[in-house]
C-alpha cells in the first residue's frame, strides 16, 4: 500500500488505497513530487484513475487523475514536471558542452605542442648551421673528421631502417655483425679520401669483403642481404666522400674573392679561400635556401602533391624551392665572385636543387618502406642524422663533378 501526503485543508469523505500493481512506475524526474514542501500532511488518497496520453521527451507517460482534488493536484503535478524536465534536459546539454570543451582543449594542446616543436626545430637548426659553417671554414682534418662521424651515425641509422619490421616483412636483412662492420667501413671512407685523394679502390675492396662475409655466413645467403648492404656502402659511405673531395681536394685559390684579401692571417689568410671552400659554402647555402623556400611555398600555396613517396611535398613548394635555390646561388656568386659566369651560377644552383630533392625523396622512400616517420631521435625537433643530411648525400657528387668537369679553370 502507498500513502502520499496531501494538504491539510483538503478533507476527504472516503479513503481508498492505490493498488501498485495496476500502475506504471513514474519516470525518475517525477520523483520530486514526494519531496514537495507544499504537501506536509500524510493521508490516504482516493482511487487513482490512470489516463494515458501525455508524451514527454518521446515517452508515453500516464496522466494521473486525483478524483475530488483534480484542479489543485493536476496543477501541482504539471508544475513538478515542468521543474524536473529542464534538469533532465540540462544533463544532456552539460554532456555535450563538456565534450565540446574537451575537444577545444585538445586542439589548444596540439597547437601548443606544434609551436614548441617548431621553436625547438628553429633553435637546434640555427645551432647546427653555425657549427657546420665553422667546420666548413676550418676544412682539412676537422671537416673530414666531422663528416666521418656523421657518416658513422647515418650508417647505423640506415641499417636499423633496413632491419625494421616494415622492410624485413618482404626481405631478409643482413646479419647484425655485417651491419656494424659496414658502418665502420663507411666512417673510414672519408678519412681515406683525404689521405689518398681517391676512394674507388677502397670502395671496391670493402664491397668484396662484405660480399664474402655474407656468402660465408651460416644458413642460406639471400640476394636481399647483399643488395641492401652494398647500397648502404654506396649511400652512406661512398657518396659523402665527394664533400671531402670538393672541400679539401679543390685547393685552387679563389683569386677574385674579396673576402679572402681581408681574411686574418691567423685563420689562414687569403690562401684559406679556395675554390673548394667557396663551392662548398655556396652549395650548402643553396640547399638550405631550397628547403626553406620549399617549406614556406608549400605552406602558403601548396595544393598539388608532388609524389606519393612524400605526400607533404607539393609542386608549388618545389617550384618555390627551385627559385630560392637559384636566387641564393646567384647572389652568393656575386659576393664571392665565383663562378664568373651568370649562366654557370644558375646551372650550379639548378644542379644543387635537383640533387637535394632526389636525396630527400630517396630517404623518404626508405622510411616509408620501414614504416617510420624519422630515421632516429638524435637531434631534438629534427629526428636523426639522415633526416638532416638526406639533401646533401647526392649533392656533393653532383657539385664536385660540375666544378671539376664543366667549369673551365674551376670557374676562376
Amino acid at each position: 500500500m502507498l500513502t502520499l501526503p496531501i494538504p491539510n485543508n483538503l478533507s476527504m469523505a472516503t479513503t481508498s488505497y492505490l493498488d501498485l500493481s495496476r500502475c506504471r512506475p513514474l519516470p525518475p524526474f517525477l520523483s520530486s513530487l514526494s519531496a514537495c514542501p507544499c504537501l506536509p500532511s500524510t493521508v490516504t488518497l482516493p482511487r487513482w484513475r490512470a489516463k494515458l496520453g501525455a508524451r514527454l521527451d518521446g515517452t508515453r507517460l500516464p496522466v494521473v487523475g486525483l478524483g475530488p482534488i483534480r484542479g489543485l493536484g493536476r496543477r501541482r503535478l504539471i508544475a513538478a514536471v515542468a521543474r524536473a524536465e529542464p534538469d533532465h534536459l540540462g544533463d544532456g546539454n552539460a554532456k555535450q558542452n563538456g565534450h565540446e570543451l574537451s575537444v577545444s582543449e585538445d586542439a589548444v594542446s596540439e597547437k601548443q605542442e606544434k609551436a614548441s616543436q617548431l621553436k625547438k626545430r628553429i633553435v637546434f637548426g640555427l645551432g647546427i648551421g653555425l657549427s657546420v659553417g665553422v667546420v666548413v671554414l676550418a676544412g682539412g682534418w676537422i671537416f673530414t673528421t666531422v663528416v666521418a662521424a656523421a657518416v658513422f651515425v647515418g650508417a647505423r641509422e640506415y641499417f636499423e631502417l633496413v632491419r625494421s619490421r616494415g622492410i624485413t616483412a618482404g626481405m631478409t636483412p643482413p646479419p647484425r655483425y655485417v651491419s656494424r662492420v659496414c658502418s665502420v667501413i663507411c666512417a673510414l671512407m672519408p678519412l681515406l679520401t683525404l689521405y689518398r685523394g681517391q676512394i674507388d679502390v677502397s670502395v671496391a675492396s670493402a664491397a668484396f669483403i662484405v660480399a664474402m662475409a655474407l656468402h660465408l655466413q651460416r644458413g642460406n645467403p639471400r640476394f636481399a642481404q647483399l643488395s641492401s648492404t652494398l647500397f648502404g656502402l654506396f649511400y652512406c659511405g661512398y657518396l659523402p666522400c665527394f664533400w671531402v673531395k670538393l672541400r679539401c681536394g679543390l685547393a685552387a685559390p679563389a683569386l677574385n674573392t674579396g673576402i679572402g684579401a681581408s681574411w686574418p692571417i691567423v685563420l689562414g689568410g687569403q690562401a684559406q679561400w679556395t675554390v673548394g671552400l667557396v663551392a662548398t659554402l655556396i652549395s650548402f647555402s643553396s640547399i638550405i635556401a631550397a628547403d626553406t623556400f620549399a617549406f614556406i611555398g608549400g605552406k602558403a600555396f601548396g595544393r598539388t602533391p608532388l609524389t606519393s613517396v612524400s605526400p607533404k611535398k607539393t609542386w608549388e613548394g618545389t617550384i618555390a624551392g627551385l627559385c630560392g635555390c637559384i636566387a641564393t646561388t646567384v647572389v652568393l656568386s656575386n659576393i664571392f665572385c665565383w663562378p664568373k659566369s651568370l649562366l654557370s651560377a644558375m646551372a650550379f644552383g639548378i644542379l644543387n636543387f635537383f640533387g637535394s630533392v632526389f636525396g630527400d625523396l630517396t630517404e623518404s622512400m626508405i622510411k616509408r618502406d620501414a614504416g617510420v616517420k624519422d630515421s632516429g631521435s638524435l637531434i631534438p625537433g629534427h629526428g636523426g642524422i639522415l633526416d638532416r643530411v638526406d639533401s646533401y648525400i647526392f649533392t656533393g657528387a653532383l657539385a664536385y663533378s660540375f666544378v671539376k668537369t664543366f667549369l673551365p679553370l674551376y670557374g676562376v
